[in-house]
């Protein structure tokens, strides 16, 4: 008999004024990470179960997901209070197993989302991990007006585009304003100074302000695995490696499914030119939330750099597939895009891959990651002039991982190339 399975779907926002949908998608994305800690029960990633935001028969979600249990719920936020309604149901056979509604104040969010797990775990026939079975953990913060400035910041930060990323840290600033001792928050703040240093302006005020935010999130909470992930990131661009890794590695030991932990630790490793270790590090991202696109076609690249073609091959295709899903959700995501267009290429459909990368530049044309990333396809495709003239604008307009470049296959071609150098410093 497999394992029990659960896929948590959007949860339906029936406020009056329909506004509320950053709210349900952030109280979903919660309760997948409650859930995740019931000890035996694959919970299907979040951004797998967004796919089927319009599909009305959750037996069949189910099914489409591979999932043997679907919760559905839906949220009603008005006056103070919060109505909760969720109903647990066997994909086989659309049968109900469990549901209740929660009528609470506005302040028990985070106590409903302890309740609900650990009522599911009960009816699986399961049980929470021992850190969590108990009680739910202490409130990350006791203002909710500073929790949903924090899950809006969390939904533009994975954009991954400095537009997302300056408005997630405008929300993460807003969050602190409310609560200034709010850990999660620290941690966002620091995420995005950092994303804004490699990517958008190498000023190093964004670092040393990453530097901060990723201490004052320890100190808050030094049991939070974001904050570790936070610190890893801030200590690695300061290239105090040792400490990174030991920063990832408590991370990944507070929460082993904490696909962020393991994402950028790969990009760690791959930075220092470890670059079994990236791959390992990669394929287990991969493994937390099989419906990323980046994970695979980054370790496709590592498993070339290693001589494993095949592994390359198919991990490529695993994440072209994966890339088309998230075009369906959001046709104009670039990273998908110009990820995207980096393997067609590598597999040979050069043609569809420099299509792709054209429709990335197109939507944002100044972007320094779409134009180093577009740059690294040219490159690839044998369009070096292309090349050069995209990755040395990428690096005016402000991207300043210049570590990344040093250990990037894919600008091989030009590597040797006096432009390039120069831009290695």
């Amino acid at each position: 008999m497999s394992a029990p399975s659960l896929a948590v779907l959007p949860f339906a926002d029936l406020s009056a004024n329909a506004d509320q949908r950053t709210f349900c998608d952030g109280l979903a994305a919660e309760l997948i990470a409650a859930l995740a800690r019931i000890e035996g029960l694959r919970v299907v990633p979040r951004g797998s179960s967004l796919r089927l935001r319009a599909v009305t028969d959750a037996a069949d979600a189910g099914r489409r997901l591979e999932a043997s249990t679907v919760l559905e719920g839906s949220v009603d936020k008005a006056d103070g209070r919060l109505r909760v309604s969720v109903k647990l149901t066997a994909s086989a056979d659309g049968a109900e197993l469990w549901s209740a509604t929660f009528d609470r104040p506005l302040g028990d969010v985070f106590a409903i989302q302890h309740e609900i797990a650990k009522r599911i775990a009960h009816r699986l026939e399961l049980r929470l991990d021992a850190r969590h079975a108990e009680a739910p953990e202490r409130p990350p913060t006791a203002d909710l007006q500073a929790y949903e400035h924090y899950l809006e910041g969390r939904e533009r930060f994975f954009e991954y585009r400095r537009q997302g990323v300056e408005a997630a840290l405008r929300s993460f600033d807003a969050a602190l304003a409310l609560d200034p001792d709010y850990a999660r928050a620290h941690a966002g703040v620091a995420e995005c100074r950092t994303f804004l240093f490699m990517y958008a302006d190498g000023d190093a005020a964004d670092l040393e302000q990453a530097d901060l935010a990723s201490r004052r999130a320890l100190e808050l909470a030094p049991d939070l695995a974001e904050a570790h992930v936070a610190r890893g990131l801030v200590l690695s661009l300061q290239r105090r490696y040792a400490e990174s890794e030991e920063a990832f590695e408590t991370a990944i030991g507070l929460d082993p499914r904490l696909y962020e932990a393991y994402y950028f630790y790969a990009r760690n490793a791959f930075v220092q030119g470890d670059l079994e270790s990236a791959e390992k590090l990669f394929g287990h991202a991969s493994r937390i939330d099989p419906d990323d696109f980046q994970a695979p076609l980054l370790v496709a690249q590592i498993h070339d750099d290693l001589g494993r073609s095949q592994h390359a091959a198919a991990s490529r295709r695993r994440g072209i597939r994966a890339a088309e899903r998230r075009l369906e959700h959001n046709p104009e995501e670039a990273r998908a895009l110009y990820m995207g267009a980096n393997a067609l290429v590598s597999l040979g459909q050069t043609e569809s891959g420099l299509r792709w990368a054209e429709r990335a530049l197109a939507l944002e044309p100044d972007e320094p990651m779409v134009l180093y990333n577009v740059g690294c396809v040219f490159s690839l495709a044998g369009e070096l002039d292309r090349a050069l003239d995209c990755v040395e604008q990428s690096v005016k307009g402000g991207l300043a991982y210049i570590d990344w470049l040093r250990q990037d296959s894919n600008l091989d071609a030009i590597r040797d190339h006096p432009r390039f150098q120069a831009l290695l410093g």
